[in-house]
């Protein structure tokens, strides 16, 4: 099969294409029903995604952030892997295929072959449509839950799925994608509740023998005390005219909130520590909140630290601290 490079620009110039002539009163429409569904508790018996205007909906409303998120959880995984490159894929509640577009984008040079697994056609029709000629993907029509079965696969990404499922079927979906992946991504809305699945789910994966890649700095317990915060990070999405249109939003661009976990049986060599939430920038000096080994810490980095001050200028949350090649402050 002969494909075109994925990227956020060719995913925004499909959707373009494919849903320019959605009508704005029936997109809004279906989008505020989204929006119920994904703020509120969603029914574990059926698909959220119902027909094509539900579908289409979603893939103006939601494709771009979940990419982005997705593809910055990516990022902290080959940070970690650097060598490593799947060959297969396994999407598993994949829909219209926003984490395979993201997959392919990471390893652009030798993009892994997709199964995309949902138990809504229309989304897997879509995606399918969406994805022509530029994703080697097969998609197929499964209920996700506890009796999924995957085949075999060096990555299998869960993105924005764990919400949807009871709690037992959530627990056998990561087990399952422990048994059949080397590698597991895992992404959830950056919510208090979001990241308790994810905690959750990293539990399991390190109980299953897997070492977290990212974002920890290590595989031991989460340093933070349950009910008191949140882990998360943000993703920059650019807002096409269409996307502006079906959200109802002006700016040009809208901060992804997003929990996440990417474990592994491959060897990997994760952050000294992560930053945890912005930097605050101040007169001759950056404060950094980071998680390290220790736990949660407060680095300050000052003129007096030369070049270290200039990239503690230029970090952002959810970067690994020190970069390459630093020393930190101590």
């Amino acid at each position: 099969m002969n494909v075109s490079a994925a990227s956020a620009d060719s995913l925004r110039a499909a959707l373009a294409g494919l849903l320019a002539g959605l009508p704005p009163k029936q997109a809004t429409q279906a989008v505020d029903r989204l929006i119920a569904n994904y703020r509120g508790t969603t029914p574990t018996d059926a698909p959220v995604l119902r027909d094509r205007s539900d579908v289409a909906a979603y893939a103006a409303y939601r494709m771009p952030a979940t990419f982005e998120a997705v593809r910055g959880a990516l990022d902290a995984l080959r940070a970690a892997v650097p060598d490593w490159e799947p060959r297969t894929h396994t999407d598993v509640g994949g829909g219209t295929g926003a984490a395979s577009w993201a997959v392919a984008e990471a390893w652009e040079e030798a993009p892994p072959r997709t199964t995309v697994l949902d138990w809504a056609e229309p989304a897997l029709a879509l995606g399918r449509e969406l994805a022509a000629g530029t994703l080697d993907a097969e998609w197929r029509t499964a209920r996700i839950g506890g009796a999924l079965r995957l085949d075999d696969t060096d990555l299998v990404t869960v993105s924005y799925v764990l919400k949807e499922l009871t709690a037992a079927d959530r627990t056998a979906l990561v087990t399952e994608a422990a048994r059949a992946a080397r590698t597991v991504v895992i992404v959830e809305p950056g919510t208090p509740d979001g990241y308790e699945r994810i905690i959750a789910a990293r539990t399991l994966l390190i109980d299953a023998g897997f070492t977290v890649a990212a974002p920890c700095p290590h595989s031991g317990a989460c340093p933070i005390e349950p009910g008191t915060d949140w882990c998360h990070f943000a993703a920059r999405v650019s807002r096409s005219s269409l996307h502006r249109k079906v959200k109802g939003g002006s700016l040009p661009y809208e901060d992804e909130k997003y929990s996440y976990v990417a474990a592994t049986r491959v060897p990997p060599a994760p952050a000294v520590a992560r930053v945890t939430r912005r930097p605050q920038i101040r007169k001759g000096l950056v404060l950094l909140d980071l998680c390290g080994p220790d736990g949660l810490t407060r680095d300050t980095v000052t003129k007096r630290h030369g070049p270290l001050y200039k990239q503690a200028r230029d970090a952002e949350w959810g970067d690994a601290w020190p970069p390459e090649g630093g020393e930190g402050t101590a």
